[in-house]
């Protein structure tokens, strides 16, 4: 007899693997390029695409974001137990990556190419064509996101594993985020533009993808499950996790004011900054390049004072440089930049850290009873993740509408109301910070920033 528990043979097995190479580390980062763009565009372009070409309200614009995203909340737990489950010669989570690289392109391009109809149609058609492209995407993000979890438990590699993807999803921003605005001039402005915008971004996307379905077929993977219980019992199992439900409710409460500065920085930018396409190009350039290039100084920070303070320290910085926004002025655009620069870093801790502690509360559940349900967990995460920011949307649109906000269709011009001045720079800057630094008391009650054993 072995005498050796299930959970304890899991443990020597995984320090028996082999650290990751660097191919797989990359080829797993390529598909973070893909979902950067993905959410991106739609986060940054659909409420202005609506209010501005289309000429749906705004109230009704930002319900048309987030209410494909409920359906996220139904679909996402279902995709992660269905990849648990799931058996076959690619693995458990790689066919549902390779089904979305082939998909969700298609459905992106659908929902940038409205033809000419009246408010309330182009609305349904957006709403159905959002619904297709969130439940494509579902189809990658879940099983993309659980499969770290597989591939280590080592405390720095994930950390490193996950500095790839946050990395290379912080390109994906700067490139959809700088470029989609200049593509639609480019194609020429209006419904055409905006076509010609999503047929080149879903070239780069189905890229990414099919990248990280090729690149991983030699990434470490578990066995799918024979037996476990019904999906209702395993996701109130997920939700008892404290350091689990901790981190996903801050992580949430970040996202809100994320989704908030998304769907405003068109608005910010024309508006308040009384700039342009390229003003909006140029301020991602600001948010994303800092991020970028400080994102190796967040992995050395998290080795030497732990993931949880550095995320508290991103947290911080995010919300503050995000609050200063309130003072900008047009006249004083190397402040603006400036600012959204300080922002920029802390938004690559923010990225960086949440993903990066994932895996760790999944650990701590296998270690502790040997399941192996990361797909439950993942779905439960991205269901949150996705809501949160729609939820700011929602909440971006409500504000503008409760400032009387005018919407126009392509090539109209109009003045705007005081008020609707006044919504949109505070949904720019003074709500999205109090989301962003409200998370940091519920922060403190995580508990497993250490790298002991995951068995608490």
């Amino acid at each position: 007899m072995s005498g050796v528990s299930a959970p304890d043979q899991d443990q020597r097995a995984e320090s028996d693997r082999p650290r990751l190479s660097r191919a797989v580390l990359a080829a797993y980062g390529i598909g973070g390029l893909g979902s950067g763009v993905y959410t991106t565009v739609p986060g940054l372009l659909l409420l202005y695409y609506m209010t501005d070409t289309l000429g749906i309200a705004a109230a009704l614009a930002g319900l048309g974001i987030f209410v494909p995203k409920l359906w996220d909340v139904i679909t996402d737990p279902f995709m992660g137990s269905i990849s648990d489950r799931t058996d076959s010669r690619f693995g458990r989570r790689r066919p549902y990556i390779l089904a979305a690289a082939l998909a969700l392109p298609l459905c992106f391009v659908a929902l940038f190419s409205v033809p000419e109809l009246s408010p309330g149609a182009a609305f349904a058609w957006v709403m159905v064509s959002y619904v297709l492209a969130a439940t494509a995407f579902t189809m990658f993000i879940v099983p993309y996101t659980a499969m770290p979890a597989e591939m280590s438990e080592d405390y720095d590699e994930v950390t490193s594993l996950m500095g790839w993807r946050v990395a290379l999803l912080t390109v994906g921003i700067l490139i959809s985020g700088a470029a989609a605005p200049q593509l639609i001039e480019l194609g020429g402005g209006g419904r055409g533009g905006y076509t010609f915008m999503a047929m080149i971004v879903a070239g780069v996307i189905f890229a990414s993808m099919l990248g990280t379905f090729v690149g991983t077929r030699s990434a470490p993977s578990r066995p799918r499950l024979d037996q476990s219980p019904p999906l209702r019992e395993q996701l109130q199992a997920a939700a008892r996790v404290r350091p689990f439900r901790v981190l996903l409710s801050t992580y949430a409460l970040q996202l809100v004011g994320v989704g908030l500065v998304l769907a405003n920085v068109p608005y910010f930018a024309r508006y308040t900054l009384g700039g342009d396409e390229g003003t909006v190009t140029i301020m991602f350039v600001a948010l994303v390049a800092p991020a970028f290039a400080f994102m190796p100084g967040w992995v050395w920070l998290s080795k030497r004072t732990g993931k949880l303070r550095a995320y508290q320290l991103a947290s911080a910085l995010f919300g503050v440089g995000i609050g200063s926004l309130w003072l900008s002025s047009p006249s004083q655009m190397w402040l603006v930049n400036l600012q959204v620069g300080l922002a920029g870093i802390g938004f690559a801790g923010t990225q960086l850290f949440p993903f990066s502690m994932l895996p760790d509360t999944i650990a701590a559940d296998r270690a502790k009873g040997g399941e192996q349900r990361e797909g439950v967990f993942t779905g439960l995460w991205m269901a949150a993740d996705k809501g949160a920011v729609a939820l700011g949307a929602l909440f971006a649109g409500l504000v503008l509408d409760a400032g009387q906000f005018i919407e126009t269709r392509a090539g109209e011009l109009v003045d705007q109301p005081d008020t609707a001045m006044l919504a949109i720079r505070l949904s720019s800057s003074i709500l999205p910070a109090l989301f962003l630094l409200s998370s940091l008391p519920m922060s403190r009650r995580y508990e497993l920033d250490s790298k002991l054993e995951p068995d608490r």
